[in-house]
């Protein structure tokens, strides 16, 4: 007789299998779509209207001067201050650590004790048998040995475009910045945020990784080769429900 309905197992197998590979199933037979810009925070900071400093009076003798104050002048301030603006955030990390430790510990100790006479009889007689030395004897040893080393190599040389995309009470600008680059099926994606304060950006309208505050890196991909990288679904989920 064939069954009417499926056992509630594979209905849950079935479901799970569908909805963990969702992404996968999308990019089944063509290259991973790119993360569309419109709607972020870096595309709605940049479509704001900042507010104006001050409102001071224009004069007519203003569009005669040689010389003016602002940003776009021969010698205005070009440099990140207000959300839209766009400054390069400079990732240069070449970390390197390595720890090493060793101990050796070891310890001996012998005990003995005898007992020659009880109550000034050597032996209990010839019908025990028993001799009362050697009474008491013990040996002990242990011994500990450890040695373990740690070591880290860390090198990343990136350059980002950021987004201002608020500024706090206290003039701190914060900052957000994404980068997709895609090679036949594969996609490279950076990511950048964090806090940075306006004087630590240079006059070349860069930041350094190394004055953001709170700053968030991420660099991966996604695509073929990264999914030849990972374990399968059925491995992931067993090695976390496998306590051995």
């Amino acid at each position: 007789m064939t069954p009417k309905f499926l056992p509630v197992t594979t209905v849950f197998l079935v479901t799970f299998a569908v909805t963990g590979c969702g992404d996968r199933l999308d990019n089944i037979g063509r290259a991973p779509t790119l993360t569309d810009i419109e709607g972020s925070r870096e595309a709605l900071a940049m479509r704001s209207t900042p507010l104006a400093n001050d409102i001071s009076d224009r004069r007519d003798t203003d569009g005669a001067s040689l010389w003016a104050a602002g940003r776009q002048s021969l010698l205005g301030d070009r440099r990140a201050q207000l959300a839209g603006d766009i400054l390069t955030v400079v990732i240069e990390i070449d970390d390197k650590a390595e720890v090493s430790a060793s101990s050796n510990r070891g310890r001996s100790g012998s005990e003995s004790m005898t007992v020659g006479a009880l109550l000034g009889i050597d032996s209990l007689g010839p019908l025990a048998q028993v001799d009362l030395s050697p009474g008491i004897s013990t040996t002990s040893s242990s011994a500990s040995t450890g040695d373990g080393t740690t070591s880290r190599n860390e090198k990343l040389t990136l350059r980002v475009a950021a987004t201002v995309v608020g500024t706090l009470p206290n003039g701190v600008l914060q900052i957000q910045g994404s980068q997709e680059v895609r090679v036949n099926n594969e996609l490279r994606e950076l990511l950048v945020s964090g806090y940075v304060r306006p004087e630590d950006i240079s006059r070349q309208n860069e930041i350094p990784y190394d004055k953001i505050a709170s700053a968030r890196i991420s660099y991966g991909g996604r695509g073929q080769i990264t999914d030849m990288q990972q374990p399968r679904y059925g491995q992931q989920l067993t090695d976390i429900v496998l306590p051995f």
